[in-house]
């Protein structure tokens, strides 16, 4: 199947889904996976600022927290925090980067297993986190195992389309000065870039929201260039 076509088919098959009555429900192992990789961006961009990224919860309620220390500067205290609210997009264009030839697509998915598994044993402590993440972790090896690549294939783009969209569910949190995390209020994330930095949480909420389109944007033409289909 053409590279094109998935993309296509994935991205309806996603927003088809949210419409329908319990739509979100169905995607519900999706979302968490989405909110996994907000909290890694988190996580990883600490990293990459020399600082301390320490543990990542879970939450059943589709929310999570990436926990790290250190004493970064503003601009690096900015940039943890747009880590996670870019985190989905960037997750989900390396998924259609990484899924290019479907000969390849059991492989993605075996890899993306033992990242799971990696993940779980160096960051994740809530229980709901480990009991998630390794069971997903077990039905990727297992698709990695017995699908065949097309359907591989379109299980990825699948995944990749619901990180790519996420962006587009997570407006509300983007333009929003707090959030609840574990019952506990907490400054957003564009709250956190206008501590650290200046002009309002709402501008930066935009700046963000722009920075994931285009990441989506971009990445799909370019993965979408492919020519003849893909085996």
């Amino acid at each position: 199947m053409h590279q094109r076509s998935l993309l296509i088919l994935s991205t309806i098959t996603i927003v088809l889904i949210w419409q329908v009555p319990y739509g979100r429900q169905i995607l519900y192992p999706l979302t968490l996976l989405a909110t996994f990789a907000h909290e890694m961006g988190h996580g990883l961009t600490a990293m990459l600022a020399g600082e301390q990224f320490d543990q990542l919860l879970l939450n059943a309620d589709g929310s999570g927290m990436a926990l790290w220390r250190g004493n970064p500067g503003r601009l690096a205290t900015a940039l943890i925090a747009a880590g996670g609210l870019a985190g989905p997009s960037v997750a989900g264009i390396s998924l259609l980067l990484l899924s290019r030839s479907q000969r390849f697509a059991s492989t993605v998915l075996a890899t993306l297993a033992v990242l799971l598994v990696v993940s779980v044993a160096i960051w994740v402590r809530n229980t709901f986190g480990v009991v998630f993440l390794l069971s997903t972790a077990a039905v990727l090896a297992l698709a990695a195992k017995v699908l065949p690549a097309a359907i591989a294939s379109f299980v990825l783009h699948l995944m990749a389309a619901t990180l790519c969209l996420s962006w587009f569910t997570d407006l509300d949190y983007m333009f929003s000065a707090q959030a609840t995390v574990n019952g506990m209020v907490r400054p957003s994330d564009s709250a956190a870039i206008a501590d650290a930095l200046w002009l309002p949480y709402w501008f930066w909420g935009g700046v963000v929201a722009c920075f994931s389109l285009a990441v989506a944007a971009l990445g799909i033409g370019f993965v979408s260039r492919g020519v003849g289909p893909q085996r």
